[in-house]
């Protein structure tokens, strides 16, 4: 399994999950732990339609508070998902909008919500039952 990552098999075919401490290996574990936070998926979804201002974006995460969405915005702005563009106008005015690479993330994120949308019923009756036992 020399140089591979998120998932193999080592030399004695045992199955292995993100194996190696090499640089591939740490950008799958990064860009997982990113995508997978609870507020990045939302918020790339949220800017899917095109630029949008910081407070119109609050609106349309429902439930992300201001801290956290300005956290997320800059977390996804380092990572080259997000351009914030400033204007020179009063008052001052600041849009968000997906980078190229933002926007090739709508697809994957689009799918794991409508997995998570097929799958609900059967993982709520799951919890149902495993809280019952």
């Amino acid at each position: 399994m020399e140089g591979s990552c998120a998932v193999g098999h080592d030399e004695q075919g045992a199955l292995r999950v993100a194996v190696g401490d090499d640089e591939t290996c740490s950008i799958v574990r990064e860009t997982l732990e990113r995508m997978g936070d609870k507020w990045t998926l939302l918020v790339v979804l949220g800017l899917s339609e095109g630029p949008m201002r910081f407070n119109a974006l609050q609106r349309a995460v429902v439930g992300i508070s201001h801290r956290m969405l300005s956290v997320t915005l800059r977390k996804l702005e380092r990572d080259g998902l997000v351009l914030r563009t400033a204007y020179a106008e009063v008052p001052p005015r600041v849009e968000y909008a997906l980078t190229p690479l933002g926007a090739s993330f709508i697809e994957p994120a689009m799918a794991v919500t409508q997995w998570a949308r097929a799958a609900d019923e059967e993982i709520r009756s799951n919890r149902a039952a495993f809280d019952r036992a």
